[in-house]
């Protein structure tokens, strides 16, 4: 068995799923056999198609090594681009041409084809073939006037483009896992997901309270959930929104959107003075639910205890209702010490009084570092329970919105 086939599965996000990745002559090639086997690790068969140029700078062997088959550096009498972009059923799903150079862009542009790349470029246009492109260049490259206007051509043709890493006067291409992620995303648009272009807004992570001009009384809340839901939701097409408190987790670099609050009244400033013409708002955030009477300056260390007065803190969904009447909310809620009717009884109740679509419960004794139990209420009276990781949360959250706005648009 080839090495290629005994690479650990991060998820099956790209299980079933061939990738033509095409190899162009940028430097950033070198970084073609971390990405192939990044796509295997999600699931997906890649079928490395490479630039003569690309050759040069690395050696087809790496590429096979990494793929488990050997790189299309030329097309023969076996029309590869036909095998693998042609009306066929071998065709694959997506094509990936990662690194580009501003020469390949401008040619598949002008649909000129003179390398195995741009040849199957065109033939997955001509297919139908979803293409998506990570540009790798010279920033003064990526500048010219020409390759922009090429760009946006390719773009309005549905064509899709990562944005590369402008640093050092260079184009950079972004992470593997960056790239990853948006072939993920374009897969669900080119299959009409139906939260592609929905607008999303989660709000999660944790609020600290201010205690003095130095201290905060805040929580344990990780950030890891409001992590997985922006992933999902990327990864469904839609246009996500992050608003994140405090947390152990930071935002991935492809989550575009990232505002960022530290307490209860910066969060009430973002509801305030947002539109919030999301069709979706899913609200995870730890948010105190009791905040101190500041003290001026710094409590002085050494005393044997000191009185701290709390007041309770706003409601944040209550206001986020009152705003945004017509979009489909989803609150969480979280209790301990307290049986599984209970807890139900408690999160419908609140439910009701917020006007949510959907609550997610959970114990706090259900919550391990990695698996987690909840609950999913439904204002209609459904109730679905969830175990596993925050990942596999995620998804069924996301299959219930999706199914729910479906509803809404039929």
């Amino acid at each position: 068995m080839h090495p290629s086939k005994n690479v650990l599965l991060k998820d099956s996000a790209l299980a079933g799923r061939s990738i033509v990745l095409g190899i162009t002559g940028s430097i950033a090639a070198v970084e073609a056999v971390k990405l192939i086997r990044e796509l295997l690790r999600h699931g997906a068969e890649v079928i490395p198609v490479m630039t003569p140029e690309a050759t040069r700078i690395i050696h087809p062997n790496s590429i096979e090594f990494a793929a488990g088959i050997p790189p299309v550096t030329e097309i023969t009498g076996q029309v590869e681009h036909v095998l693998y972009c042609g009306d066929q059923e071998s065709a694959v799903d997506i094509v990936l041409i990662a690194p580009a150079t501003a020469n390949t862009i401008s040619k598949i542009a002008c649909g000129i084809d003179d390398t195995p790349v741009t040849t199957f470029a065109t033939s997955a246009l001509g297919t139908g073939i979803p293409l998506l492109i990570a540009p790798s260049m010279h920033g003064t490259m990526y500048q010219h006037p020409i390759l922009l206007e090429n760009m946006d051509r390719l773009k309005s043709m549905g064509i899709g483009f990562i944005e590369p890493d402008v640093a050092e006067g260079k184009a950079k291409m972004p992470s593997r896992e960056t790239v990853v992620e948006h072939v993920i995303r374009k897969l669900a648009q080119h299959g009409n997901d139906i939260l592609s272009g929905k607008r999303i807004l989660i709000i999660g992570g944790s609020t600290a309270q201010p205690l003095d001009e130095m201290r905060v009384i805040t929580n344990k809340s990780s950030g890891k959930t409001t992590f997985a839901l922006a992933i999902e939701g990327f990864r469904r097409g839609a246009e996500v929104e992050v608003w994140f408190g405090l947390g152990t987790t930071r935002m991935p670099e492809w989550i575009e959107r990232v505002k960022r609050f530290t307490t209860v009244e910066d969060l009430l400033w973002l509801v305030d003075n947002s539109e919030l013409n999301h069709d979706a708002i899913i609200l995870c955030a730890a948010i105190s639910d009791y905040s101190p009477e500041k003290r001026e300056g710094k409590i002085p260390s050494g005393q044997k205890e000191i009185m701290v007065k709390m007041t309770p803190t706003p409601k944040v969904i209550d206001r986020i209702r009152e705003k945004a009447s017509d979009a489909f909310l989803v609150g969480y809620k979280a209790e301990a010490g307290i049986g599984e009717d209970e807890l139900l009884r408690r999160t419908e109740k609140r439910m009701l009084k917020t006007g949510s679509n959907f609550m997610v419960a959970n114990l706090l004794e259900d919550v391990g570092p990695d698996i987690t139990r909840v609950y999913i209420l439904d204002i209609a009276g459904g109730v679905k329970q969830v175990s596993g990781t925050r990942e596999d949360t995620s998804r069924v959250l996301f299959d219930v919105i999706s199914e729910k706005l479906k509803e809404g648009s039929d």
